[in-house]
C-alpha cells in the first residue's frame, strides 16, 4: 500500500514537472514575440503551481520590465539574485531595471574591519564554512590524539603546534558561520510598491514625515510594529513605512 501511494505520488510530481516545463516553453515563446502581458500569466500559472526558480523569477522580471512595471521588475530581479547571485544576466538586467526609479540614493560603504568580515563571510555560503568547520574539528581530534601517540620529538611538536592551528581556524570558520547565517537571516530586503509613499518618523499615520520614496526603490526592512515596517535605506536614513506600500523579497 505505501509503495503504491510512493508511486502515485512520484507520478503526480512528474507530470506536474512535465506541465510547468510546457508552460515555461510558452511563456518563452509568448515572450520572444513580444506577448508579455500572456507570457506573464504563464509565468504567474508556473508560480502559482509551486515552481520557484531563478530562471523563472528573470523571465517575469524581464516581462515587466519591457511593460514598463517598475517595482516589480526589480522585485523579480532580487528575488532571481537571491537563488543565482552572481549571475551576470541579472545583474546588468537590473541594473537597466533601478534606471527607471525616481529616488537617487548614495550609498553608504563599508570601511574597516566590517568589510573585510564580510567579506571573508560572503567567501562561501554558511553552510559550507559550517561544514569546513566540522571537517576542521575532525582533523583537530586526529591531530590531538597522535600527539601522544608520537614518540619522535619533532614529529610530536610539529603535531601540538599544527593541531592548535587547526584549532584556531575551526573557531575563525564557526565564527564566520555564524556571522553568514545572522547575515542571511537578519537581512530583509523589500522593494517599494506604492507610486508614492510617506515614510513617517514613528508608526503612526499622526507623526511627521520623514521622507517620500517612490515605487522600485529598495529598503531594509528593520522592525514591524502592527501594520508599519521599520526600514532602513542605503544611505543610513531610516523612518517608517505601511505594509501595503512594500513588498519582502525574502516571501517565497
Amino acid at each position: 500500500m505505501k509503495t503504491f501511494f510512493f508511486v502515485l505520488i512520484l507520478l503526480i510530481s512528474t507530470l506536474s514537472f512535465s506541465q510547468n516545463e510546457e508552460r515555461f516553453k510558452a511563456a518563452n515563446q509568448l515572450y520572444n514575440d513580444a506577448n508579455y502581458t500572456e507570457a506573464l500569466e504563464k509565468y504567474k500559472a508556473i508560480l502559482g503551481a509551486g515552481e520557484q526558480s531563478a530562471a523563472l523569477y528573470f523571465n517575469m522580471a524581464n516581462a515587466h520590465y519591457k511593460l514598463n512595471h517598475i517595482a516589480p521588475s526589480i522585485y523579480y530581479y532580487e528575488k532571481a539574485q537571491l537563488l543565482k547571485p552572481n549571475d551576470p544576466d541579472i545583474q546588468n538586467n537590473m541594473a537597466f531595471a533601478k534606471n527607471m526609479t525616481l529616488d537617487d540614493i548614495d550609498t553608504v560603504p563599508e570601511v574597516g574591519f566590517t568589510k573585510l568580515l564580510n567579506a571573508w563571510t560572503k567567501t562561501f555560503y554558511y553552510e559550507v564554512w559550517a561544514k569546513i568547520s566540522v571537517g576542521l574539528i575532525i582533523l583537530f581530534v586526529i591531530l590531538f590524539i597522535s600527539y601522544f601517540f608520537i614518540q619522535s620529538t619533532g614529529k610530536k611538536r610539529f603535531a601540538f603546534v599544527f593541531s592548535v592551528m587547526v584549532l584556531l581556524l575551526m573557531f575563525a570558520s564557526l565564527g564566520l558561520a555564524y556571522h553568514g547565517y545572522d547575515l542571511v537571516t537578519n537581512h530583509q530586503p523589500a522593494i517599494v510598491f506604492a507610486k508614492e509613499s510617506q515614510i513617517k518618523s514613528e508608526p503612526n499615520l499622526r507623526s511627521t514625515e520623514a521622507f517620500k520614496l517612490h515605487e522600485g526603490t529598495k529598503v531594509l526592512v528593520l522592525d514591524s510594529v502592527n501594520n508599519w515596517k521599520k526600514i532602513k535605506l542605503s544611505d543610513g536614513k531610516m523612518g517608517w513605512v505601511m505594509n501595503d506600500d512594500i513588498k519582502l523579497v525574502k516571501n517565497f
